[in-house]
């Protein structure tokens, strides 16, 4: 298993292999969030509680869930790297850190929108909110480190570092409607509690965003490789002929 991990990993061999399956998975998130947001905006029930306004859990909380999964990956990737010496693994890390922050900022900005009616303001020091925007701050932190360093190999450790070491804020974001006294509503339980004429497009929504986020790393996972290893032959030969497949 170890040798075809480090088989995977040679940038050669994975830019040509992600890059016969980044159409499929564009299909696959164009499809599934066609459908889901087709079925929740314009066919599912109103809430009886909430109106029309419920629909905006089909932005927020795709972006929410995925925001803080983006960051479960970044912490994978982030100790495979230190542990195993994956140069790769850097690369992922820079290229969902973006893709994360912008989910993150979803999620903050529909919930300010969800909040003003539900609750009165647009925004208050709730632990889940506020554990959310510091996760936004961990992602731009990543992202300015990064960017910091001219050697792509001390800029990886410093950001696998932090990765890992923002990776305790995850459990403070999904636990504390738990932990704390908040106004953020509680877990519906993987949305069992959710009518299933609104769930249904709901989690086609969950896949697409999964889909969406997972087309867009390995477009700039590609672009990232293409340019650390742009002095290697088989770079060049793209660079002249275009890419084979």
């Amino acid at each position: 298993m170890w040798k075809t991990l480090h088989q995977l990993a040679i940038p050669e061999r994975f830019y040509y292999l992600s890059g016969r399956a980044i159409s499929w998975l564009a299909l696959g998130a164009m499809v599934t969030l066609a459908l889901g947001w087709i079925w929740g905006f314009g066919f599912a029930p109103a809430d009886y509680q909430q109106g029309e306004g419920y629909r905006i859990i089909y932005l927020h909380v795709p972006a929410a869930m995925w925001s803080m999964g983006i960051y479960g990956a970044m912490a994978v990737a982030a100790f495979t790297g230190l542990v195993w010496q994956i140069k790769l693994a850097s690369l992922t890390i820079a290229a969902m850190a973006p893709i994360g922050a912008v989910y993150t900022f979803i999620a903050l900005t529909t919930g300010a929108l969800w909040g003003k009616p539900m609750w009165g303001t647009w925004w208050v020091w709730d632990a889940r909110l506020t554990s959310e925007l510091i996760l936004l701050f961990l992602y731009m932190g990543i992202i300015a480190l990064w960017n910091a360093y001219d050697s792509r190999r001390m800029a990886g450790r410093a950001v696998s570092i932090l990765v890992l070491i923002g990776v305790v804020n995850l459990p403070v974001i999904h636990y504390s409607v738990v932990w704390w006294n908040t106004l953020h509503q509680g877990s519906t339980g993987l949305q069992q509690s959710i009518d299933p004429a609104m769930r249904l497009p709901l989690r086609l929504i969950i896949a697409g965003f999964l889909l969406l986020f997972m087309t867009l790393t390995l477009m700039r996972l590609r672009n990232l490789i293409l340019l650390q290893e742009r002095l290697r032959p088989w770079v060049r030969d793209i660079a002249c002929k275009g890419e084979q497949p």
